[in-house]
């Protein structure tokens, strides 16, 4: 018997009311069909350009959009649909956001006593321990615990949010890029924490620019593209050219990868106000035909993967 997915996203759906010229209301679609499930246990990195509503997710998620957002479709924990009222219970203690921005973390607060309100199951003495520790995998001195945030360099903030996250008790990660501003060793002793976390038996949902820091983790990945998840892939899928992957887009972006042919594909995403009706990629796929400009693929399961493209068999 199948396993339920400790989180699950599905049809989610996420607009904004705007006021445009003359005080006219409207609403401004930014995501229309994000699908996505993480089990105990595995890594599901989630790649995309920017715009493609990597970051939104995570805030629907979190229960941290802003007020003139409306959502559609479910998100799942443990196979209960999510209230705003039970993100908000589960947010720091079940479910935890490493953010983007380095903003996040309080500038009232010195580093140590941000990183050990993950720790309050813990002694003071143990608390400092484990500050002590994590602090120097990242090749941060004990002594940046008593560093307020503006002390911080752009790199070191990204480490120390990293490390508040990673001492905490969630059973859920969410990792909103987590990499950029990391040198290369704090890199991989990022990478290497992540997977023996999620090796623990707990979930990491990725969201990343970084392809090949995905590919060197994760188990599955998810590609997204205006607004919709396009596939969700295993990892081994992107061996061997990408033969395996089963959607247009996601074959590109494999053949343009470093190493690979590094082969650049035509057009642009669309903006979220110029969304074509029919398949989101249609206008720069080599495969596109009229069936496909008419209506949106559904999402659906095929070869150990699922894709949005009619063609795929």
């Amino acid at each position: 018997m199948k396993k339920e997915p400790i989180l699950k996203v599905e049809n989610l759906e996420l607009s904004f009311s705007q006021y445009t010229q003359g005080l006219k209301k409207r609403e401004l679609t930014v995501i229309t069909n994000l699908d996505l499930e993480v089990n105990e246990g595995e890594i599901l990195a989630v790649v995309g350009s920017s715009g493609s509503g990597k970051s939104l997710l995570a805030h629907a998620v979190m229960g941290i959009l802003p007020y003139n957002a409306r959502t559609k479709g479910k998100i799942q924990y443990q196979g209960r649909e999510l209230s705003q009222t039970d993100k908000e219970r589960l947010r720091g203690d079940e479910i935890v956001l490493i953010p983007q921005s380095v903003n996040y973390l309080d500038p009232l607060l010195k580093v140590g006593q941000q990183i050990a309100i993950s720790l309050k199951n813990e002694t003071r003495e143990q608390q400092e321990e484990i500050i002590d520790h994590i602090l120097g995998r990242y090749g941060l001195d004990p002594s940046v615990k008593n560093y307020y945030p503006f002390q911080l360099s752009g790199g070191m903030a990204r480490k120390v949010l990293l490390a508040t996250a990673l001492t905490s008790s969630a059973k859920v990660i969410i990792a909103d890029e987590p990499t950029p501003g990391l040198d290369e060793a704090s890199l991989q002793e990022v990478l290497k924490d992540f997977r023996e976390i999620a090796d623990s038996g707990k979930a990491i949902l990725m969201i990343t620019h970084d392809i090949h820091a995905a590919l060197e983790i994760a188990d599955k990945i998810a590609i997204f593209y205006a607004g919709a998840t396009l596939e969700l892939a295993n990892k081994r899928d992107f061996a061997r050219g990408g033969e395996e992957l089963r959607h247009p887009y996601t074959k590109a972006l494999c053949r343009a990868l470093p190493g690979k042919s590094f082969e650049a594909i035509k057009g642009t995403q669309p903006l979220s106000s110029e969304l074509p009706e029919g398949c989101l990629f249609s206008d720069r796929c080599p495969i596109c035909t009229e069936e496909c400009r008419r209506a949106r693929p559904q999402y659906r399961s095929i070869q150990g993967g699922k894709v949005r493209c009619i063609h795929a068999a």
